[in-house]
């Protein structure tokens, strides 16, 4: 069976895994669509994507727009879709001798939108996934040819489970196009009345409220490391900043006093929550990387009494 010339379409790092492997599958990648450089870092010079880096290396033949339905695309049998970060056209859509399909980062209907894997942890879900569906005018709401299963660890950051994903997501987007190339994909519709969405992330996102629950808490952390990040200062009892630190990872603890204020340090080392405490395991001080809280407290004060506040 010949393979099929494919169009990928994607921008952020989630694409890779995928790009690579069809270079090396018996397909032919004959055009590669991404975002224009940015400003990145601190000198804000120009940064390509991380899938226009790897096309330039590559010697892809590369398009960088901000319009993909501005631009004329070469003759293709499919386009795929991954993180690209814009709207396409039903023309553009259309254009394909078998049409476009996006892998998305949850078991849709749930967590349709920018940030499913952020919301699926923040959200409690011990279950999420992979899911190769067509590209629709409405957000994420084509219909699904391919999904997958993926457990999320008690304990998984957010970037721990992005990396995941993106491998678990090569195989499902290989065996679709295999799908379509032999006429035998089948396309099931979303159930509408299961849908929920995952908003795009901002730094505000990442403020904590102590006075939720901890678990809540917890969640947050995690699904919210690396980026934006949960950022607190650390103060004393006199309400002197001692240090400032973006937290990792942290789970639920007990808590059996009500002698802490919310967001105390508590007499086992945990900080108060309204129902419960928070264990925080991991921690990045400003300028520093992540470490364990043991770590961390080897070379800093980390006392009962002191008390942690959300920054932006």
């Amino acid at each position: 069976m010949e393979g099929l010339r494919l169009i990928f379409a994607g921008s952020g790092e989630f694409g890779l895994p995928t790009l690579r492997a069809l270079l090396k599958s018996r397909h032919e990648v004959v055009q590669v669509v991404s975002q224009p450089d940015r400003p990145a870092g601190r000198g804000r010079g120009l940064t390509p994507t991380p899938i226009a880096q790897f096309a330039s290396t590559s010697g892809l033949p590369l398009i960088r727009t901000n319009n993909i339905n501005a631009d004329s695309l070469p003759p293709a049998d499919v386009m795929v879709v991954i993180a690209f970060g814009q709207k396409i056209a039903p023309e553009k859509v259309n254009h394909p001798r078998l049409g476009s399909i996006n892998l998305h980062a949850s078991r849709l209907p749930r967590w349709r939108g920018a940030a499913p894997i952020n919301w699926a942890i923040i959200g409690g879900d011990e279950v999420t996934g992979n899911s190769v569906i067509r590209l629709a005018q409405r957000m994420d709401a084509g219909a699904i040819l391919a999904q997958s299963q993926v457990p999320i660890g008690e304990l998984e950051t957010a970037g721990e489970l992005h990396d995941g994903l993106s491998t678990d997501g090569v195989p499902l987007v290989l065996g679709t196009l295999d799908a379509l190339a032999e006429g035998r994909a089948v396309e099931v519709p979303q159930n509408e009345s299961l849908a929920t969405l995952a908003p795009k992330l901002s730094r505000d996102a990442a403020r904590l409220d102590f006075s939720r629950p901890a678990t809540e808490i917890a969640r947050r952390i995690r699904g919210l490391y690396p980026w934006p990040g949960c950022r607190v200062k650390l103060c004393d009892a006199e309400d002197r900043e001692i240090g400032r630190l973006r937290l990792v990872r942290a789970r639920q603890a007990e808590d059996d006093s009500d002698r802490w204020e919310q967001g105390e340090i508590t007499a086992v080392g945990t900080v108060h929550a309204g129902e419960g405490s928070v264990e925080i395991l991991e921690c990045q001080p400003d300028g520093g990387k992540p470490m364990s809280l043991a770590d961390y407290r080897r070379g800093h004060r980390w006392q009962p009494g002191m008390k942690l506040t959300s920054v932006a």
